[in-house]
This record gives structure tokens, sequence and C-alpha cells, in this order.
């Protein structure tokens, strides 16, 4: 995931822009070396099990509120409330850990370090969001990391990746920015991209 402001995705009063929708969320990011930490760990599910759908390393991020498809012209709205709760909150320490699967069809990574703090970061997210006047399934906060997805012919990989990442235990981090985002970029038979609308630092003092 790319730091910063994202491109393509700036209203601009054209008729586009009142038709055209964004698939957004709000999210964090972990930082490269945490990252890299993890995919050192499955360099060799890499090789073992090509046929799995593999999310980019720079897609790497942890959802804090999906909301789905939105007019182009809406985003705006979020952007002055997030920044302001950005700059009010210090950084939560988080780690990846462990391994799991979803429906034996999605595989990720756990987050460990301060939860509770995750958690309450999550739910003032999503009161800004309702406050902005967005509607969103506001689905209970089930903190991971997704890694891949199988293939719908070949369940058995996630299980097999999911059990040999249980003992995994990444370093702690500051998670340093949130992350508003885009992910209808590279729609089509390839896999989904990710980018940034924006993002924000959170306060370090």
């Amino acid at each position: 995931m790319t730091q910063g402001r994202g491109q393509g995705t700036e209203p601009g009063g054209s008729e586009r822009d009142r038709t055209a929708t964004v698939r957004v969320f709000i999210a964090l990011a972990p930082p490269d070396e945490a990252k890299e930490e993890l995919e050192r760990e499955l360099l060799s599910a890499y090789d073992a099990y090509p046929g799995m759908r593999w999310n980019r390393i720079e897609d790497w991020h942890i959802t804090l509120a999906f909301l789905g498809e939105l007019p182009i012209g809406t985003v705006p709205l979020l952007r002055p409330p997030l920044a302001r709760l950005a700059a009010s909150r210090r950084p939560v320490e988080l780690a990846l850990r462990g391994g799991g699967q979803f429906d034996e069809r999605v595989l990720w990574s756990g987050i460990d370090g301060d939860v509770e703090g995750l958690h309450r970061l999550a739910t003032d997210v999503r009161t800004v969001v309702k406050e902005c006047g967005i509607s969103f399934e506001d689905r209970p906060l089930r903190p991971h990391l997704t890694l891949a997805r199988a293939r719908r012919d070949d369940p058995s990989s996630v299980v097999d990746v999911a059990a040999a990442l249980a003992g995994f235990s990444g370093r702690r981090w500051p998670a340093e920015r949130l992350h508003l985002v885009g992910s209808n970029f590279g729609r089509g038979p390839g896999p989904i991209r990710y980018r940034d609308i924006e993002a924000w630092s959170f306060d370090r003092h």
C-alpha cells in the first residue's frame, strides 16, 4: 500500500464524477520491515502453492472499516474528520502473529499487540463514517491481514499454509498512518489493486 495521496479518485465535478463509484475502506498498513519478515516466512509456501492467489506485499493491510461502493463525490466528506482523528491519536503498537483461514478459502495472518487499542480506533473510525452520513455494513472487527485466496478446487492449500504459519511471531511496530483506500483499481479478470486516496499520520508526540 502506497503512502500519501493516490491518483484517479479526485472528484472534479464532471458527469463521470457524479456517476462513477470507488470501493473504499479505511485501514492500517504494517511497515516494510514487518511485511518483509512475514514474506520470508511465506517463501516456501509461495513455491509449494503457486496456484493460490497471493496478495501483493504492498497491498497488505488491516481493515478498520469496509465502506463498499461509494460515489466518487462522497469521498471528500471523509477527509477532514479522518485527518482530525489521526492527528488526535497516538500510533497503535501491533505485531503480525500466527495464521488462520476463513472457510478454507482465505489465508490470513493474525494481529497481536495492542488489540484493544485497535478496536477502539476502529470504533472511532466507524463513528466518523456514520457522522458523515455514509451507510455501510458495520460488521464486528476481526483483526487480520489477508495474504491469499485459494482457488475453488483447492481448499486444502489454505488450510496447510495456515497451519504452517501457526508458530510465526513478528516484531512489534507502530501503525504510523491511517489510510483511506480505494480498491477498484485493476478490476477485471486480474487481481484487485489497492491505492491510497489519502493517508494521515498519527500524533507521534
